[in-house]
């Protein structure tokens, strides 16, 4: 018998036609469940008399729109693969992974006009619509179902050219129920879609469980601190997921402490260590700000703290959830003892099916089942993981390894540091040192010394930054992630 791919529309719209599946904050569109089902069934439609078939790439470049959602479910619809492609990258970057994805059409929103004309492929505007009066396809029938590929997703390439990973429709699935899970969903929940579609967190932390669930989601084209405190007011959203610099953004506006938050009861951080002054402030508020993790290839939800502990084991991104093994493990492979930094391997049915045309990369990455993250954790006595920091970013100072991760949870719980990054630099002395960009707590004005000394009770000498930079904004990546090899590259004072 072969397992049913993800046709979640159809479902409910058979259950729960009338309830209200999406909304697009920009346009102020909203769409009941038999309206998003009959508009992705168009899309589909659409798509295949452009020419696209069983197993072909989608590509979709545009600011986050509801639109963006219907176009996944029609992937689906024919059995094609889900590209949504980073519009923060630069033409050249665009054309790299045009060349290396091979779609073969390009759907895309007025903004991008131009760059979809540059990239030479089919291409259809969003705010032109689906076509009118085309037949429904039928449903693709391939493969084993939970195991065709949905999405291609490309991470970040912070070190090299990105990679393309291949969501299955069964990781897809199973991080929704994992997530439906560990966060309680129901179909009275909502979340607002910030974070962009064209990574894992936008689509999978917790827009696609809660379209699994049958619950809303609200999808917001830009972020503006403002107008979202006040979508979250007035949508009544339920569950929000963010990178920390988003939620210090918003607990800065002068909307918040107004803000009615009563509806929200979870909001998941991601992509950056959470701060102890962050954490107070909306846990004085009521919300659970809970520190997560996973990777576009594993989850993405692969952790969680219970809400009543997020207080005492803050600097931890919790336990693994129900459908994750996690491993803490040395080089030789043997697990680690209690505390003792190890790489993390993660294994389950939300592991992805290797990377897109890479099958080098695939064979280093997945090895009997456990994908290798590079990762460096550990997990204490009570089975809660922290993150240390990379394998490729620790640095060795006088023959001790430093992971930058523990040294940056240490300066953010300074109640002067918002956001920290440690990288390692050449000592002539040390052979390597660390060097620590912060941003302070808006009016405040932390120094090198103060930071010091502060460490110095927390940490071990060699464990200490020689050198602080104190800057107003930190670069960062396409994902909202702090961009580690750009702070390498600069030049000490």
């Amino acid at each position: 018998m072969r397992a049913a791919t993800s046709d979640w529309l159809a479902v409910h719209a058979a259950f729960r036609p009338a309830a209200e599946a999406l909304v697009d904050a920009g346009t102020g569109r909203r769409w009941t469940w038999t309206q998003a089902h009959q508009d992705s069934l168009a899309w589909a439609a659409t798509l295949q008399a452009m020419g696209v078939a069983s197993g072909d790439r989608v590509a979709v470049l545009a600011h986050n729109r509801a639109e963006t959602l219907l176009l996944m479910f029609a992937c689906a619809h024919l059995g094609a693969i889900f590209f949504p492609m980073n519009w923060r990258l630069t033409p050249a970057e665009l054309a790299w992974q045009r060349d290396h994805a091979t779609p073969a059409v390009l759907l895309h929103d007025a903004v991008h006009d131009a760059v979809a004309a540059g990239l030479g492929l089919p291409t259809r505007s969003l705010e032109q619509g689906p076509l009118e009066g085309l037949p429904t396809p039928p449903r693709a029938r391939r493969g084993n179902g939970l195991s065709d590929p949905w999405q291609l997703m490309y991470t970040s390439g912070s070190s090299g050219r990105p990679k393309g990973a291949l969501l299955s429709h069964g990781q897809v699935h199973w991080n929704a129920l994992n997530t439906i899970l560990a966060c309680e969903l129901t179909p009275a929940d909502s979340t607002l879609t910030f974070a962009p579609l064209f990574h894992t967190g936008g689509l999978n932390s917790l827009s696609s469980p809660l379209l699994h669930r049958g619950g809303r989601v609200v999808v917001v084209p830009r972020l503006e601190p403002g107008e979202t405190l006040d979508l979250v007011q007035r949508e009544r959203i339920s569950h929000l997921m963010g990178v920390p610099t988003i939620f210090q953004m918003l607990a800065d506006h002068p909307s918040f402490e107004a803000t009615d938050l009563s509806g929200l009861r979870d909001a998941i951080c991601g992509g950056a260590p959470l701060g102890a002054a962050l954490l107070e402030r909306y846990l004085d508020r009521g919300v659970p700000l809970r520190q997560g993790f996973g990777l576009t290839e594993v989850g993405p939800n692969c952790f969680s703290t219970p809400p009543d502990r997020v207080r005492e084991k803050l600097g931890t991104v919790g336990m693994p959830i129900h459908h994750v093994a996690a491993r803490v493990v040395r080089p030789d492979g043997t697990d680690c003892a209690p505390d003792e930094p190890g790489e993390l391997l993660l294994a389950g049915p939300v592991v992805c099916g290797g990377y897109w045309k890479d099958p080098d990369a695939t064979a280093r990455a997945i090895v009997d089942g456990w994908f290798h993250t590079g990762d460096v954790l550990s997990v204490d006595r009570d089975g809660f993981f922290t993150v240390r920091g990379r394998l490729k970013e620790m640095y060795i100072s006088g023959g001790e390894n430093v992971y930058p991760a523990e040294v940056e949870a240490a300066l953010l719980a300074h109640p002067e540091v918002a956001v920290a990054a440690v990288v390692g630099v050449p000592d002539p002395r040390w052979g390597e040192v660390g060097r620590a960009f912060v941003e302070p707590v808006p009016g405040t004005a932390p120094t090198g010394e103060a930071l010091t000394s502060w460490l110095r009770e927390r940490l071990a000498r060699y464990k200490i930054p020689k050198h602080y930079d104190i800057v107003a904004a930190l670069p960062r990546t396409g994902s909202g992630k702090i961009d580690k090899p750009a702070l390498q590259a600069l030049p000490l004072p």
